[in-house]
């Protein structure tokens, strides 16, 4: 009987380059597993619940105060106002009912207050609009 022994010779420096990108590719693995797994807060944000009502969250403009009011029913926002908004209010801040008209139906439409659009030249009132209905939307929440 004949038996042919083979020999495999391999350089140290092949074994630890092999070991190195397994590793790499081991942890490129693990972080997307982590990236792309669902979060508990978007699972509890989609299903969000409020307790029925109509909720304020005070805006102050200047010298005056105006209330962002929400309306929610148990699992949808309804609606979205400005109370009271006086002549002064309206003159001063023109941009203000746009805004909120813009943002109101996005936010009734997606039942989200992410990913919203609004021009460059509302963005400072939108900003301070999307903060009123944030807070108010606080208090709605179960």
């Amino acid at each position: 009987m004949s038996s042919k022994t083979k020999i495999v010779v391999l350089r140290m420096k092949e074994i630890i380059y092999t070991g190195i990108f397994l590793g790499l590719a081991v942890l490129l693995i693990a972080l997307c597993l982590i990236m792309f797994r669902p979060k508990k807060d978007e699972a509890d944000a989609q299903a969000a619940s409020y307790i029925p009502g109509v909720y304020t969250a005070s805006l102050n403009l200047g010298s005056q105060d105006v209330n962002v009011e929400v309306t929610v029913d148990a699992n949808e926002i309804t609606s979205i106002a400005l109370t009271p908004l006086s002549e002064a209010v309206a003159t001063m801040y023109p941009l203000m009912e746009p805004a909120l008209e813009e943002l109101s139906s996005q936010i009734i439409n997606t039942q989200s207050l992410e990913n919203l659009t609004y021009s460059s030249q509302s963005h400072y009132t939108s900003s301070a609009l999307l903060g009123a209905i944030e807070r108010a939307l606080e208090k709605a929440r179960v």
